[in-house]
């Protein structure tokens, strides 16, 4: 009734410090937005999916699920500690189940992801191409998938080695209407 409308100030997070935020202090700043990454020490927001992004994402979760083999399981939209200042969240990770014994866990380390999956969106083409992969990569994941929309909205999946000897990924495929790999294990989808 006429009462004077209090504005709340900025959470504190919203001036990093000066040295920018580590891995563990996503854990520890209150009210952060959901999906928060880290990435050189810097808080990454995601804005909201599209279509294309949340039906991909789901076909390629029910595809891995069901190829997945023994000693591994498929983490949705949990974040991966990269290193010190680097804590990204793929879209999905097949990750050593030994990893996921602590259910309290908000991250998985990246010695115990075989895969990173990105779906690429708007906001984060630049991120999820060149950014990301070079991080997974020095990191020693295995193997990563980018997934980005044709022009008919279809997806189109490119898959990728870690080259060992540079720590850096090599092309695997470009699958168009149907991702068909044997490696990191047998999977097939209908991309249709």
């Amino acid at each position: 009734m006429g009462g004077i409308m209090t504005i709340e100030p900025y959470p504190a997070w919203i001036r990093p410090p000066a040295e920018g935020y580590t891995a563990e202090d996503l854990d520890r700043l209150p009210d952060l937005p959901p999906h928060t990454e880290l990435l050189d020490g810097s808080l990454i927001f995601v804005s909201p999916q599209t279509r294309f992004h949340m039906r991909t994402l789901r076909r390629l979760e029910q595809a891995l699920d069901a190829a997945v083999p023994e000693g591994w399981e498929v983490w949705r939209e949990m974040t991966v500690r990269l290193n010190l200042r680097n804590r990204p969240e793929p879209d999905l990770l097949v990750v050593d189940e030994r990893a996921g014994v602590d259910f309290t866990r908000t991250s998985c380390e990246a010695e115990d992801v075989l895969l990173a999956v990105e779906v690429v969106s708007e906001e984060s083409r630049e991120r999820d191409r060149q950014v990301k992969p070079r991080k997974y990569a020095a990191a020693g994941i295995r193997h990563f998938w980018r997934v980005e929309s044709d022009d008919e909205g279809r997806p189109v999946v490119h898959t990728y080695e870690l080259d060992p000897a540079t720590m850096s990924y090599g092309l695997t495929g470009i699958h168009h209407k149907q991702l068909k790999v044997d490696r990191p294990f047998e999977v097939e989808v209908d991309l249709d």
